[in-house]
């Protein structure tokens, strides 16, 4: 006889969605800083003209990129991204265009530890990683006091000592 397991609710944080939109826009900017720094080099140098067409396409293509990625996707990503924790499994489910639907079962989670970096750390968020033997499961951008509190209840649920 097979339970079924209803589907997680759990929603990441709004916040997820400035933190998302800033790193994209820095990495845009960083590509386009040195497509740009490319195309002065082909000018000053004096290089093969199709170098010069294949840069400004190459900036062409990261701005439409960057549009997609800085306006619409983080908003996508937040819509369909859930997660859910009980004394069984670690549930996630995410995915815009493919839906990827993943159960982790506690037996086999090794570690859990808490990531915050710069943008994160602004809006008090932390990102879990879930370590298991074959992989590593991230649930993004998840409020402060609830990650510690989950960071806690997975490694109480997976038995993994706490060493801080």
């Amino acid at each position: 006889m097979y339970s079924t397991i209803k589907p997680p609710q759990r929603v990441i944080s709004p916040d997820a969605v400035k933190v998302w939109r800033m790193t994209e826009m820095l990495s845009n900017i960083i590509v386009l800083a040195i497509l740009g720094l490319l195309y002065g080099l082909y000018y000053y140098f004096d290089w093969k003209e199709w170098i010069g067409w294949i840069l400004i396409g190459l900036a062409i293509l990261t701005v439409i990129v960057a549009i997609w990625g800085i306006i619409f996707a983080p908003r996508l990503k937040r819509k369909y991204w859930r997660y859910d924790v009980n004394e069984e499994f670690i549930q996630l489910r995410y995915g815009v265009w493919n839906e990827v639907h993943a159960l982790v079962p506690m037996t086999k989670v090794q570690s859990v530890e808490l990531n915050q970096g710069p943008f994160l750390r602004k809006y008090g968020l932390y990102s879990i990683s879930v370590g298991t033997m074959g992989t590593t499961h991230e649930i993004p951008a998840v409020p402060q006091a609830e990650a510690h509190e989950l960071r806690d209840q997975i490694a109480c649920y997976a038995k993994i000592k706490e060493v801080e």
